[in-house]
């Protein structure tokens, strides 16, 4: 007798489709760690998070996540040079990000910092945190007040919080924020690095008009695939298929103009997409070389929103005050 197929919108479905969307964390994980790891940027802290990778990467690999890392960094250094560090990040589907501990060396922590993620992977780098030194001593230096709390899906401190949510339930998200004292007032970054893919469109739609509505001032930034209606794309999409993964908002990623255009036509007032090609005109061409074409399929996109009343500058100096 022939098995029945499994239903992908069942509660079996959307958890191994869950599963396979926790499992590109440590994907990108390891990937970053190869890469620090043959000196393409700086990063003491990942190798408490993941395992050393297993092979050698391909250098189009790691000179994308080299201008991944380098990319987005610049963009977030710049809105904290702008604020003076008066702000505010959310970092959305963080993962093992390691910013937090980068920033606090290079002493550019804003007021506050969170990072979301799913409750298992946020278990799991809490318990990465409590049981590494390197990485819970620095949160206790930057610690000021009450005790610290923690438990195991949440750790609360005065200049870093660790968030377990799904971000495709945004009125659960904002609770839960700020349950750990998040102040809409302050100017705000949000960050997403390959997380709104995962999700529908109408999925990332209310997550980002909740962001507009939230913020009086804020950015977001939005690093992702872009072109993925050519064959390479379609390369991409069916190997992603093959392991369970689905991009569920692959439909936004077929142009640069329509990831603007799902920002304008969500709160936000303003949107520039710059594909990778020009991004690795900004870095030292000493440290990269261009790898393939196709590498423009990886692309950052920043949006900003202020008040009626007035406009700050928060998109690469591109836009003056009124």
């Amino acid at each position: 007798m022939a098995a029945a197929a499994r239903d992908p919108l069942s509660a079996a479905g959307l958890d191994e489709a869950d599963e396979a969307v926790r499992g590109t964390c440590e994907d990108a994980s390891v990937c970053k760690r190869f890469a620090v790891s043959v000196g393409y940027w700086k990063d003491p802290y990942i190798q408490y998070f993941v395992r050393q990778a297993k092979e050698r990467k391909a250098p189009e690999i790691n000179r994308g996540y080299y201008a991944r890392v380098h990319g987005v960094s610049y963009l977030i250094k710049a809105f904290l040079k702008k604020t003076d560090c008066n702000c505010q990040i959310v970092n959305l589907g963080a993962g093992m990000d390691t910013l937090f501990w980068r920033l606090k060396d290079e002493n550019l922590l804003p007021r506050k910092y969170f990072e979301v993620d799913f409750p298992m992977i946020v278990a799991r780098k809490i318990h990465n945190i409590k049981s590494k030194p390197p990485l819970s001593k620095p949160i206790m230096e930057s610690h000021s007040g009450d005790s610290l709390l923690i438990d195991s899906h949440s750790l609360d401190s005065s200049r870093y919080s660790i968030v377990g949510a799904d971000l495709r339930f945004s009125s659960d998200l904002e609770e839960k924020l700020k349950k750990h004292n998040l102040d809409i007032h302050l100017p705000t970054l949000l960050v997403a690095e390959c997380v709104l893919v995962y999700m529908t469109p109408q999925q990332s739609a209310n997550l980002l008009k909740w962001a507009a509505s939230t913020f009086p001032v804020a950015m977001f930034i939005n690093y992702e695939q872009v072109n993925m209606t050519d064959r390479f794309g379609q390369i991409m999409i069916e190997n992603l298929q093959r392991r369970q993964c689905n991009l569920a908002g692959v439909e936004i990623c077929r142009s640069l103009d329509s990831q603007r255009e799902r920002l304008l036509l969500n709160g936000w007032e303003t949107a520039r997409a710059i594909d990778m090609m020009k991004v690795y005109s900004f870095l030292p061409q000493a440290d990269v070389k261009r790898s393939c074409k196709h590498n423009i399929l990886i692309y950052l996109l920043e949006g900003t929103r202020e008040p009626r009343s007035h406009s700050n500058c928060l998109l690469l100096e591109t836009r003056s005050q009124k």
